[in-house]
């Protein structure tokens, strides 16, 4: 263990006792890290129900109710703004943290320009994985992806499934943007745009990944399918278009990593081709149209968005002039 480290909050966001057994197993995680929280804050999601339920049988945290709207962002603002050590650690209310996750995961904190933190995400499929998966698209799923850093390394933004900031600067940023998350059908990445967010307020501050700290995060088996999966990529190009126009006065490319991650599709589908002319199974082809599909898939939603947003600024020109 690190007697250095800096004291940590870890803030776990829930919303329906669906879910019970699911958050009793997260909360386990939590306690048994080599590196001690100094609190473990659960936060409910307007569910009255379950925010008495986990006062009642669930002794040794904090229970907060959102404070904001329904939805995470607010979820997880209420956890962090209560918390008042100098990191904050998030995680969602489905995972399974390794013991050291976060003992490695707090270890970039050393660098004072280090702002926050990600770690690796494994898919934990209730079921079989699907053979069409591409590794390239398992963040449709909430996991890590082909292409991700292997070695500890900056990175422009991590996932707020397995997120760890500095207080101070999330607080600057003004921590999640309340409203632009995930809620119903709407997915929208609020952890990124908080992460750039961070960025923008900090001198010199960028984020690191750490695939040596590592969780496991559930994917249920109806998130298995292919319709899952295609709406989930037609989501995240309206999502990812969404995010860009709330910062087209930064100087800097929101869209930057998404534009390179775009342009390693094609080199995905040759190597997934190329795989299974060699022998190494036919499952390759199928990954190879997998890559096709989630790459059409989203590039509908960002077209759809980007004629959307045109369409609602002509529809406000035309009511400010009369």
């Amino acid at each position: 263990m690190n007697h250095t480290a800096l004291p940590t909050t870890i803030v776990i966001p829930t919303y329906s006792e669906v879910r019970w057994d699911y958050l009793t197993r997260t909360l386990e995680c939590a306690h048994a890290q080599t590196h001690t929280p100094e609190e473990i804050v659960v936060v409910v999601d307007h569910n009255p129900a379950m925010f008495d339920r986990i006062k009642r049988e669930l002794p040794g945290i904090t229970v907060l109710q959102n404070e904001y709207a329904q939805g995470v962002s607010g979820n997880r603002n209420t956890g962090a703004f209560y918390a008042q050590t100098p990191l904050i650690a998030f995680l969602d209310d489905d995972i399974i943290a390794e013991p050291d996750w976060l003992e490695r995961q707090i270890e970039p904190f050393a660098d004072p320009e280090v702002i926050g933190t990600g770690g690796f995400i494994q898919p934990a499929w209730e079921g079989e994985a699907p053979r069409w998966m591409p590794g390239e698209f398992l963040w449709a799923v909430g996991g890590s992806y082909t292409g991700m850093p292997t070695e500890t390394a900056p990175i422009r933004n991590v996932w707020s499934a397995n997120m760890i900031v500095r207080r101070d600067v999330f607080v600057a940023a003004g921590g999640f943007r309340v409203g632009f998350g995930k809620l119903g059908d709407r997915n929208r990445p609020e952890d990124t745009d908080l992460c750039l967010r961070m960025s923008e307020v900090s001198d010199n501050g960028h984020w690191v990944y750490v695939p040596g700290a590592v969780i496991q995060h559930e994917v249920p088996a109806e998130r298995a399918s292919f319709k899952f999966f295609v709406k989930r990529c037609y989501a995240e190009g309206r999502g990812k278009v969404q995010m860009g126009s709330l910062h087209e006065e930064n100087s800097n490319d929101a869209l930057g990593a998404e534009k390179s991650y775009i342009w390693s599709l094609p080199k995905a589908v040759v190597r997934h081709v190329g795989a299974a002319a060699t022998g190494k199974g036919a499952d390759h082809l199928l990954r190879a149209g997998g890559v096709i599909a989630g790459a059409a898939a989203a590039g509908v939603g960002g077209v759809v968005e980007t004629v959307s947003k045109k369409r609602a600024g002509r529809r406000n020109e035309s009511e400010a002039a009369q």
